[in-house]
């Protein structure tokens, strides 16, 4: 299957230029000025531009949690991906406390085969001892996993410790790979819920007062002290407010390799949402971190504007009304997590480039180019380039619509960014070559997807010198 996309302007992290591409079996395989390449099929693409598929470096789909399992499976969701431009997805796997993490990771890999989007998994370190040890090599080794992600709350759950946090990071920088984490104070965070509790104060709007500003800023300056000290990477996860973004600041302006993610919804949505009066909505927005004041949108914007933050995400987990009201009585009982997987890109575009925050290439780098390059697998995805997957977006700038639950693709009753005006659409979504979303029209196809090795980086990662760096150790 081949084809011949005509007329558009080309949108990568790097240039900006008006070009034709030919793909064929599934990858880029000409670039250039009014190609002639004979195509089984031909697109016209005046007034659009071709930019790489979205990267959402965050999910979990159909994850077990908090005594229920997210309502989006692997298929749902990254169908409501490719409507939404998102062509690749990192989801997470998280083992029970003293389970086997290659098990773990099998367990995943079959539930994932339905996907319809190219997929790869991060694999959380939730308990450590030698065998821990041992397999993180077996995962780096023998299945494409560079990255261990590290719950720094759950307290009496899936909770990394000082002492986890050190042996992992240590191994991590053995095998080459990139730790990631979650930093919220886990111990505070719990006191301050059974505080809350113990007045009587049950509902959401306690959610984001038992977890402030300060215990995410003291977990994330914590856990960059740890990779400083070790000599290893950082990821930082769904960063969410200006304590934890200066953390990153202040390490990245000492020469230190940290690397910080901002979800959509943070950036656009703030805490109000947690004092609506009526209690469903108020818990559909329950999700850690929470929602926060509108200052601390003001800081991540600026965040991602200066370069301190790289990635955009949407830590998709989604749970309908019904699985939400376990916590009427608790708020500590309401699954954390709301949806975004469909709509960040439209958002962003929306809120970031029409704003003039950000310039159609920024926007390239944060929804696919950056995660592409800090995950290793860049140019494959993440690039416009000759012999890249042909996975991409043909974008409509002038495209408006209402963003609602009654009309999205993904498979939760609620939306965060209910009613939303947004103007600039995916007109078409390709993946590996194949048109799977046209015009309103999607085509995903089960199972469609494929399972993406991530290569592990030269040892110590001594020769890393950011993102060139990062790309130069790539062994795709």
């Amino acid at each position: 299957m081949s084809i011949l996309i005509r007329g558009a302007t080309v949108v990568t992290a790097d240039k900006v230029a008006r070009l034709d591409l030919y793909c064929e079996q599934g990858k880029i395989a000409a670039i250039g000025e009014n190609l002639l390449n004979s195509a089984d099929q031909t697109l016209e693409a005046d007034g659009l531009l071709i930019m790489p598929g979205g990267i959402d470096p965050h999910t979990h789909m159909q994850l077990p949690f908090m005594g229920t399992t997210a309502s989006e499976d692997f298929y749902t969701g990254t169908a409501a991906g490719l409507a939404g431009g998102t062509t690749m997805i990192l989801d997470f796997v998280i083992p029970d406390p003293q389970q086997n993490i290659i098990d773990a990771y099998q367990q995943w890999r079959v539930w994932a085969k339905k996907s319809t989007a190219d997929y790869s998994f991060h694999v959380a370190i939730t308990w450590w001892d030698e065998t821990v040890q041992a397999d993180m090599g077996k995962l780096v080794r023998d299945h494409g996993v560079n990255s261990f992600k590290h719950f720094m709350a759950y307290k009496n759950a899936i909770m990394a410790t000082d002492d986890i946090l050190y042996s992992s990071f240590s191994r991590a920088l053995e095998l080459g790979a990139i730790p990631t984490v979650h930093a919220e104070n886990g111990e505070l965070v719990y006191q301050l819920q059974q505080k809350l509790l113990g007045q009587g104060l049950t509902g959401p709007e306690n959610h984001p007062l038992s977890r402030p500003p300060a215990v995410e800023g003291e977990a994330a300056s914590r856990a960059i002290r740890f990779a400083e000290v070790i000599g290893v990477p950082l990821y930082v996860v769904h960063v969410s407010c200006r304590d934890s973004l200066e953390a990153i600041t202040r390490a990245r302006i000492e020469g230190q390799r940290v690397y910080g993610e901002v979800l959509a919804g943070h950036l656009l949505v703030d805490d109000s949402v947690y004092r609506n009066p009526d209690w469903s909505v108020a818990a559909a927005h329950v999700m850690s971190p929470p929602f926060r004041p509108e200052a601390h949108q003001d800081a991540l914007w600026k965040g991602l504007q200066s370069g301190m933050l790289q990635t955009t995400a949407t830590d998709h987990c989604c749970f309908c009304a019904d699985q939400k009201a376990a916590g009427v009585d608790d708020f500590t009982l309401i699954p954390n997590g709301t949806a975004g997987i469909e709509d960040r890109m439209t958002a962003l575009w929306t809120h970031g480039v029409n704003t003039g925050r950000l310039s159609p290439s920024e926007f390239v780098s944060l929804t696919s180019t950056n995660a592409a390059r800090i995950f290793n697998i860049y140019p494959r995805k993440g690039s416009i380039s000759v012999g890249a997957d042909a996975d991409m977006v043909l974008w409509d700038p002038e495209a408006t619509k209402t963003i609602s639950a009654a009309t999205h693709k993904q498979n939760i009753d609620f939306n965060i960014f209910e009613g939303m005006q947004v103007k600039g659409l995916p007109a078409y979504t390709l993946a590996a070559g194949k048109i799977v979303y046209a015009q309103g029209d999607l085509r995903a196809e089960q199972s469609a997807g494929r399972y993406i090795n991530r290569p592990a980086y030269s040892p110590k990662f001594n020769g890393l010198t950011d993102f060139n760096g990062l790309e130069r150790h790539a062994k795709l």
